[in-house]
């Protein structure tokens, strides 16, 4: 008999089957050679069943029925790709060996398990574990082939990860859903990565902005001019300043400090596939999905890059050489002028910063593979590039700068200049990066800009500088430069992926980073599907870059809080049981004991839930347009819900509760109307429009993006801090806008 190999798609299967059957007969839905048969999935065929599958009773969605917690979950197939999954099953009656030759990570292992409990497969499984599609790559792999009984750990960690969601994720929905009368979707992962979202969001609103004053001198030396910013408590003065400035202009002065040392600047580890989204998102907006979508492209169509669903930036011995071959083919293509310069002998073993065995779990880094690329589109290029860039530095010595520190006394005055005088730009010279003038930024070992710093530049200099600390100095000029506190940065996908990798925290240390890898929201596999997720229902939108929360994402996040199960929107909570789940996978935890925590929260979410107030409609923004976005059955019940939607504890109806209204901005400021001031889609309006209130306040208005502060500053008190305008001639002026007319919400500016 033969044996049917398994690939979890078609255009896998059929590169497998040209390198192990290259003269197999194609028919259609799989390949037939003499040894083996080469099928494959076209994805999940099989799945989790509907809770109305263990009962009728669940098609409909009432309070009373949850919990829902099954004895022993069913699967069911795809009805889309059940002809795929039959093909499969007939498959595997004619032969007596199986190889899963699925993705070589936690969802393709998944997606097997699932075939084969499905198709209750009986015949001995090998295992397939490779990082490229090349052909090179697939010979070796089935030169060697694992046992499947070594992956049975990666299975449980699989299974447990889906059971869990469901739990968290059927119960839950349903619970908020009944309960407010408005489709809400709760989930173990997107949920906190909500709460992150919504809580940075809070913070930008809270700030308010201060203005402050730097005073910047030009130091002149015989030989030698240079720059220095005023050291001392902030100046929130102008008159100060200007004082200051005015003291120190055309005054001697003195270096009293002078510190000059060298660095070295090594190039940033190899690619996984966070830091592959984070940077293309930095680079050219590219979405977390876009990024994985091309990546995955580039893998299995193109086959010019190797697994990209990785979490390592490492590599292990074995993949030196080839590193060492693909360098030698990239002579022969766009990139000559790089690989000439490179040093090969840097790449090689001991080298920890690039081959570490240790921090190589399932896949190394991505890397480029042997194939030549041939005709790519111009987004796969774009991310080709950065991957073989990335690839090329490690093969380049470090950046050389020396740092030059000074400080210069005037009139009991002290002034801390800062100067990076590039030595040898090394690794540099590949990626692009300009080290000229202010253009440099400081930056993270791993990637783009560190979120949410000020993106202010240290100047670096390509031309020598010194200066005589015991030569006459004079201070040749002074001014005084305005500036504002900055509130934290929106999240754009790239730092909420950095963000998500590191369950919230904000890591720089790159050892650390590594070690909470196993701790995170989701994995590098699935992180672009819950941002993606958090779109489609509503609970996120894109400004350009940024990403905002809407008014539904912002009542989700405050009922689940309100409700008592903070735990929901923990991060570090779903990092943990992430980490658990990842202990699963090498046996060194229960996946029986997971379930049952899982199983414990859900019911203690159903318990809180239960006793909570509904929500008023209005909380929710424009709620017809929030349910749009569900299925239209779950909308339906969410707006009708049944009697025991809002049971007491006791089992009798709530009716009679007030409904929850959720954090009103403040009191409207319309004259005798008595309602609240909330955010819906677009604007800020009263809660009484029903009653014929017509306030309104738009977010964007006079050329300014309003935020909760600025509202309830308008309303309050009449009118926002000090804000600055661009004028069309480019230059700024400094205004607030102010409440013109209370009956309406009409806003002016008005000049400081």
């Amino acid at each position: 008999m033969k044996t049917l190999v398994i690939a979890e798609k078609p255009d896998m299967g059929r590169t497998i089957a040209a390198v192990i059957e290259p003269k197999g007969k194609n028919n259609r839905t799989y390949i037939e050679g003499e040894q083996y048969i080469i099928t494959w999935a076209i994805g999940h065929l099989v799945g989790l069943a509907e809770p109305d599958l263990y009962d009728d009773k669940y098609k409909k969605w009432n309070f009373g029925d949850l919990p829902i917690i099954p004895d022993q979950f069913k699967i069911i197939a795809n009805p889309k790709t059940k002809d795929q999954l039959k093909v499969i099953g007939e498959l595997a009656k004619r032969c007596d060996h199986v190889v899963n030759a699925c993705d070589a990570g936690r969802e393709g292992q998944y997606i097997f398990a699932l075939i084969q409990q499905y198709l209750k497969l009986f015949q001995p499984v090998q295992r397939l574990w490779i990082s490229d599609l090349t052909a090179e790559t697939i010979r070796s792999g089935f030169a060697s082939l694992r046992n499947g009984v070594d992956f049975e750990n990666l299975s449980l960690a699989a299974r447990s990860r889906s059971e869990a969601d469901w739990l968290i994720g059927m119960n839950a929905s349903r619970a908020f859903t009944t309960k407010h009368r408005n489709l809400l979707s709760v989930g173990r992962v997107q949920t906190p990565v909500l709460a992150l979202i919504y809580d940075r969001q809070k913070e930008i609103e809270a700030f308010d902005s201060l203005t402050f004053y730097d005073c910047i001198a030009d130091f002149a030396q015989a030989n030698s001019n240079y720059q220095g910013t005023w050291q001392g408590e902030r100046i929130t003065s102008k008159e100060q300043a200007e004082a200051l400035a005015a003291k120190v202009k055309g005054q001697p002065a003195a270096i009293s400090s002078y510190d000059v040392k060298e660095t070295k600047e090594y190039p940033y580890k190899l690619y996984d596939l966070t830091l592959l989204q984070r940077d293309a998102n930095a680079k050219f907006g590219f979405s977390a999905k876009k990024t994985l979508d091309i990546a995955q492209a580039l893998y299995e169509k193109h086959k010019v890059i190797s697994y990209p669903r990785t979490n390592s930036n490492y590599v292990t011995e074995q993949n030196i050489e080839p590193m060492h071959k693909t360098l030698h083919m990239l002579k022969s293509t766009n990139y000559k002028e790089y690989v000439e310069g490179a040093t090969p002998s840097i790449v090689h073993i001991n080298n920890k910063s690039i081959c570490n065995p240790s921090k190589v779990e399932d896949h190394h880094a991505i890397l480029p593979t042997l194939k030549r690329p041939g005709t790519l589109a111009p987004d796969e290029q774009k991310i080709y590039d950065l991957v073989v860039r990335r690839f090329l530095t490690q093969f380049y010595p470090p950046a050389e700068y020396k740092q030059h520190t000074l400080m210069t006394e005037v009139e009991g005055e002290t002034f801390k200049t800062n100067v990076k005088e590039l030595l040898f730009i090394g690794w540099k010279a590949v990626v692009g990066d300009d080290p000229k003038g202010k253009s440099a930024k400081a930056k993270s070992k791993g990637n783009a800009n560190k979120e949410g710093e000020d993106d202010e530049s240290e100047e670096v200099s390509l031309d020598p500088f010194a200066v005589d600390p015991n030569a006459a100095t004079q201070c040749t000029d002074a001014n005084m430069k305005e500036k504002n506190t900055q509130p934290p940065k929106s999240y754009t996908e790239g730092t909420l992926l950095k963000a998500m990798e590191s369950a919230g925290k904000q890591i720089e240390n790159e050892e650390v980073r590594d070690a909470m890898k196993d701790a995170g929201l989701g994995t590098p596999a699935t992180r672009a599907a819950t941002i993606e997720r958090l779109k489609h229902v509503g609970y996120i939108t894109m400004q350009g870059k940024r990403i905002t929360v809407t008014q539904k994402g912002r009542t989700a996040i405050e009922l689940i809080r309100h409700a008592g199960v903070d735990l929901l929107t923990s991060p570090e909570m779903t990092g943990q049981w992430e980490r658990r789940l990842n202990q699963i996978s090498k046996g060194e935890a229960s996946n029986d004991r997971f379930m049952e925590n899982v199983k414990k929260f859900t019911m203690f979410i159903i318990d809180k839930v239960r006793t909570q107030r509904p929500a008023a409609k209005e909380a929710f923004g424009d709620t017809e347009d929030s349910n749009a976005k569900g299925k239209g059955n779950a909308k339906s019940r969410a707006k009708k819900p049944t009697s025991s939607t809002s049971a007491s504890p006791s089992g009798s109806t709530r009716s009679s509760s007030a409904p929850l209204t959720l954090e009103p901005i403040g009191p409207c400021p319309r004259k005798g109307c008595g309602g609240s001031i909330i955010m819906g889609r677009k604007g800020y309006g009263c809660n009484h429009f029903k009653e014929g209130c017509k306030f309104v306040i738009w977010k964007t208005s006079l050329g300014k993006t309003l935020t909760d502060a600025m509202i309830k500053s308008l309303i309050e008190k009449g009118s926002t801090q000090v804000l600055s305008f661009k004028q069309e001639d480019g230059t700024t002026q400094k205004a607030r806008i102010v409440l013109y007319n209370p009956e309406t919400g009409e806003l002016q500016i008005e000049q400081t």
